[in-house]
């Protein structure tokens, strides 16, 4: 496979997509996923892990609300990792996330992740570059024990904008009173770490590929949106489910 280099990928959606016919296949996918997640729930011998990563204003808030809005939400649990917590810190960096994963017949969505403990972190140098190795093991195990013991799927998406629609979508926050309430002061001194940040993604999406990464174009929501919603569906749909019928 391939190495992952972020600047070589685009972040728009192919020449000669149509947004409009992309949307209606959205919607239709967004139906037969509601069915999908009907008998992943009933049939209870999967559970299904989504892990959202992307840079700030990447529109991570925004596929979950689009997207996973659309599902039953008694089947549909979100967990947004923020900075950890005293009691959090007091353990492993994994145990806060180990709380947090799917059931079988669940589908769990992350909203940045165990991730974060190897690039935030290395970024502004919390964390050095051992410490991130034997993390990447331990992430990459991690990850294995949920696969292999939990007969739990995971789907990883990294939300791949530009640093030029990141500077749009944050000047849009101190502007439009809608989403005025998402801005933050530190955003703009993040943002100047960019490149920073995307050498850290980039060892990140590397390294920590046993459960591979789907890099996904997110300069056009519609476009992303589609991705995310077809990604689940062909998994699931993979699982070949049957209603349990009668209990006996």
């Amino acid at each position: 496979m391939a190495a992952i280099n972020l600047v070589k990928i685009s972040t728009r959606a192919p020449k000669g997509w149509d947004k409009e016919k992309t949307k209606l296949k959205t919607a239709k996918l967004l139906l037969e996923l509601s069915e999908l997640q009907n008998l992943l729930y009933a049939e209870s011998k999967h559970s299904l892990l989504i892990v959202i990563q992307g840079m700030d204003a990447s529109g991570k808030d925004g596929l979950i609300r689009d997207v996973f809005g659309a599902l039953n939400p008694q089947g549909v649990q979100v967990q947004s990792f923020k900075a950890p917590t005293a009691k959090e810190l007091s353990h492993d960096f994994l145990w806060r996330i180990h709380q947090h994963t799917p059931a079988k017949g669940m589908i769990q969505v992350f909203n940045r992740s165990h991730y974060e403990d190897i690039l935030i972190t290395r970024v502004h140098k919390w964390c050095n570059d051992q410490l991130a190795t034997e993390r990447i093991a331990a992430i990459n195990n991690f990850e294995s024990l949920l696969v292999q013991h939990n007969n739990t799927h995971i789907l990883k998406f990294y939300l791949h904008i530009s640093p030029e629609e990141q500077q749009l979508r944050l000047t849009e926050r101190l502007n439009d009173p809608a989403k005025q309430w998402k801005y933050n002061e530190k955003d703009a001194e993040e943002a100047k770490l960019w490149p920073l940040y995307e050498k850290a993604y980039n060892d990140c999406l590397n390294r920590c590929n046993k459960v591979e990464w789907a890099i996904i174009p997110a300069d056009q929501n519609w476009y992303k949106e589609y991705l995310v919603a077809k990604a689940m569906y062909d998994l699931l749909k993979s699982l070949q489910m049957r209603y349990p019928g009668l209990k006996k």
